[in-house]
């Protein structure tokens, strides 16, 4: 059976959902074990929510080592994203904590001009941020201080503190994804090696012929990853981005067949994927500072 998928459109309809009050009509902080039981559904917001999911006596492995992130996972949702499950039928009591913030609540402050810095809201929910002891606390730490403010009579700097106290727990994210990138290396290493070979496979067989140029969309979702959080992922690992390792490979592909094969610009070309000639020669010269026939003639010379 097809089950609904619910809309929750502003903060106070999740607050009166959980039975909690509702301090402020664009921005919640909600301790989820105070909330009242609930039932699994599949929804999407109208707001950003980041939850602080606890999850107890769960390691976690990444490459051969273990690493004590047991403290709780984080999961930042941007307005429209789908999360949970379909409705069991059986109740369950949230744990953990969910910031709750409005897009009106930060339109025209520096929070709202800097929030398409903070990409991590386009992860995919099994890209989690694990978050050490220390990293929990101060994480909690930054929520309280926001509590704090939304339990302050509202006067004329109310906005201003409860967006910079947001923006801080953001920051701290970038730190902490920075952190998680970091101890995952091994895995990195390891999705470095997959991108490679599927790079490789892209231009071996007729893919490019068929599908055209290799997409950061295609390869992330090839590898089971958002664009987003792959990109960051050979960003922190390589220091270039997904899209510069991606036309790196079609260079290096490019020098290889206009060296050891016969066929014309045209011909090699369309079997790297692009749809007119003049855009390959154009983006091969931007690359090599010469165009394919001027490497070819140089070769040979």
């Amino acid at each position: 059976m097809e089950h609904a998928l619910l809309n929750i459109e502003t903060v106070t309809e999740y607050d009166d959902m959980l039975g909690v009050e509702t301090l402020h009509p664009q921005v919640s902080v909600i301790d989820l074990s105070k909330a009242k039981p609930m039932r699994h559904m599949r929804h999407t917001f109208n707001f950003y929510v980041i939850f602080l999911k606890d999850e107890k006596n769960c390691d976690l492995i990444y490459g051969r080592q273990r690493y004590d992130y047991r403290k709780g996972s984080v999961v930042c949702l941007a307005p429209g994203q789908v999360i949970g499950i379909d409705d069991t039928g059986e109740e369950f009591q949230p744990k953990g904590y969910a910031l709750c913030f409005h897009p009106d609540l930060i339109y025209g402050t520096n929070l709202g001009r800097s929030m398409k810095e903070y990409v991590f809201f386009s992860y995919e929910v099994n890209e989690a941020l694990h978050l050490s002891e220390r990293e929990r606390t101060i994480f909690i730490d930054c929520l309280m201080k926001i509590r704090e403010e939304l339990q302050h009579p509202i006067d004329r700097l109310s906005k201003r503190l409860i967006t910079n106290h947001i923006e801080l727990l953001l920051n701290y994210c970038l730190r902490f994804y920075e952190r998680q990138f970091i101890t995952r290396q091994n895995m990195n290493r390891d999705v470095l090696t997959r991108f490679e070979a599927l790079l490789d496979n892209y231009f071996t067989g007729d893919n490019a012929l068929r599908k055209g140029l290799p997409t950061v969309k295609y390869c992330a979702g090839e590898l089971c990853f958002s664009p987003n959080y792959f990109g960051d992922l050979i960003k922190k690992e390589t220091g270039k981005t997904a899209l510069e390792w991606i036309q790196n490979k079609i260079i290096s592909t490019a020098k290889e067949r206009l060296l050891f094969s016969s066929g014309s610009i045209s011909q090699i070309a369309c079997n790297l994927g692009f749809q007119y000639p003049q855009h390959f020669t154009r983006v091969f010269k931007r690359m090599t500072g010469m165009t394919p026939n001027e490497y070819r003639e140089k070769a040979d010379a």
